[in-house]
This record gives structure tokens, C-alpha cells and sequence, in this order.
């Protein structure tokens, strides 16, 4: 699904969603579930994309459900794994993450990638620019490009309106409400999260920080 020109959703990976970022660099944000590698190769091939051709792969946060396939997408594409810098402890095992966290890591396995890169907030990485929101997780990253904005896990959509990360999965409730409010002064149109469909700004962030 096209959100925008050279933004496309990947509908194989409902549930935590992917993009794909076309442009002077393609770009795949976060990598679903585990077991969803091939899904994901397949949904590329059908935008004309192979592995190969993928420059970078960028992991909003630390989470199962978005480092998933990392591993073997790196390994079968070449591209360049990035991730927030605060995170990248925790995605290499080094760290282990807090309450529920751990929980779902021991009934999720996961093979744990190695990242390339930190993410360095206002870095671009193709035409993504790198938007730091940490609350959800300690170096939660949103992306942005042109008037869309990449939310990962700060947000999430459901029957066309926006809600807070799950306060279950929140790391730092006060970071997260800083982020909210210094995200929600940024220019973008639509809101892509990772669970949920994406839907248009209007008003919508401002209920998010009242």
C-alpha cells in the first residue's frame, strides 16, 4: 500500500507493520515479527524491489516484534543495520529489558542482529530524517520524510484515531509525554505507526497531548 510517494506499507507484516522508503536510497523501517522474513522478501519483490537492492534497514526500537527478521534480512541483503544507540544493548542480548520485556523474549525467540550503525538524532538515512522519541523504549526513534511521519511504537491508530504507547509497554511515561509533545511540533501530514493503520494528522496529535 502507497501512504505517500515512496512510502509504502507493507501489508504482509500486519500486526507491527513495515515500510519500505523509496528514493535515493531504499530504505525498510523495522523488520516485523520473527518468521516473517520471507513474507517480507516477497512483499519487496512485488514493488520491483529485491534484498539486494535495500541500502539500509532501520530498526525504530528494541522490540521483538520490530527487530524480528533483522538478522536475516541483513545477512541475504548486504544493507546497512541501523538502530537508536540507547537500544542497541538490549537488541544484542548485552542488556536485558525490564517487566514484560524479558517476559515476551523468553516466549519470543529472536536471532539477534548486529547493528552497523547507531541512529544520531537529524541524521538523514536516505531520505529519512531521524526524530528522537524515547519513552516507549530508551532510544525509541521516529522517522520522518517529506509530510509523513514514521511513528514506530509512540503511537498507535485504531478506527482512524491515534492513542498513546500501551502505558504496559512503557519504559519512561514522563520521556514518552515529552516526546509526544515535541514530536506533535514537527510538520507532517500522515502518521504511520507500527500497529495500526496510518490515518491522517488533522487534530488527531493534539488529543494525544492534552
Amino acid at each position: 500500500m502507497e501512504i505517500a510517494p515512496n512510502v509504502h506499507l507493507l501489508e504482509c507484516t500486519k500486526g507491527s507493520y513495515c515500510y519500505l522508503v523509496l528514493g535515493q536510497e531504499p530504505v525498510l523501517v523495522d523488520t516485523g515479527m520473527p518468521g516473517k522474513g520471507s513474507d517480507i522478501v516477497s512483499a519487496l519483490a512485488g514493488l520491483g524491489i529485491k534484498p539486494s537492492d535495500l541500502a539500509h534497514i532501520v530498526l525504530t526500537h528494541q522490540d521483538v516484534d520490530h527487530i524480528g527478521n533483522a538478522k536475516h534480512l541483513k545477512e541475504i541483503s548486504g544493507a546497512t543495520l541501523w538502530a537508536p544507540a540507547d537500544d542497541i544493548p538490549y537488541i544484542h542480548g548485552a542488556e536485558r529489558a525490564p517487566g514484560l520485556r524479558r517476559l515476551i523474549s523468553r516466549v519470543m525467540r529472536v536471532d539477534r542482529p548486529r547493528i552497523d550503525q547507531a541512529l544520531d538524532p537529524g541524521r538523514l538515512v536516505g531520505d529519512l530524517e531521524v526524530i528522537p522519541a524515547p519513552g516507549h523504549t530508551p532510544g525509541h526513534i521516529c522517522l520522518r520524510t517529506g509530510d509523513v511521519l514514521l511513528a514506530g511504537d509512540l503511537v498507535t491508530s485504531r478506527g482512524g484515531k491515534l492513542k498513546k504507547s500501551p502505558g504496559i509497554l512503557t519504559w519512561d511515561k514522563s520521556a514518552l509525554k515529552r516526546s509526544l509533545a515535541a514530536v506533535g511540533r514537527l510538520p507532517f501530514d500522515w502518521v504511520c505507526p507500527a500497529h495500526g493503520e496510518p490515518v491522517r494528522r488533522g487534530s488527531l496529535w493534539e488529543t494525544l497531548i492534552e
